[in-house]
């Protein structure tokens, strides 16, 4: 079992408008998914404590930097420490912007979901294909109604 550092690290920050249904969301690449999917678009991800370390103030910062832009933040990963993501989820929160995970696992912890507006849950599994496949494993929900969102990514070719 990897030690991981007491704080998250991240390998990429951008904005992105297609992860989250109807949101413009600055988005996080965690690292050190211990997942590993095979064909995983994200391998730079993996390794443990690599990429810059995402603190409260470099996130405050950005928040301030983008507030009026986005309407969500997006953390692609860090569920496996919980503690300090829940500190950047609350922190996002009362901010008054939505939060959105992007996880592996077929669940997350009741603490994580209670900060969580958005969740999307499962490995990558090439055969069944992202979001966008109907065939799909992983599910996009809407935490506050419980809704299954999968259909928005899915144009019905």
């Amino acid at each position: 079992m990897p030690v991981y550092p007491t704080r998250l690290h991240y390998s990429a920050e951008q904005i992105v408008w297609q992860e989250v249904p109807g949101e413009v969301a600055l988005a996080y690449t965690i690292t050190g998914c211990p997942v590993g999917c095979k064909g995983c678009h994200s391998v730079d991800s993996w390794p443990v404590g690599s990429g810059e370390p995402l603190t409260q103030e470099h996130l405050q910062q950005q928040l301030q930097k983008y507030r009026g832009l986005i309407s969500c933040v997006l953390f692609l990963g860090g569920e496996w420490q919980p503690t300090a993501l829940l500190k950047l989820l609350k922190q996002v929160k009362n901010e008054g912007l939505e939060t959105c995970l992007y996880t592996g696992y077929e669940n997350v912890s009741i603490a994580l979901r209670e900060q969580l507006t958005y969740l999307k849950t499962g490995p990558w599994i090439a055969a069944r294909g992202g979001l966008e496949s109907p065939t799909t494993n992983q599910r996009f929900y809407d935490l506050r109604t419980q809704q299954l969102l999968n259909c928005e990514f899915q144009t019905g070719e």
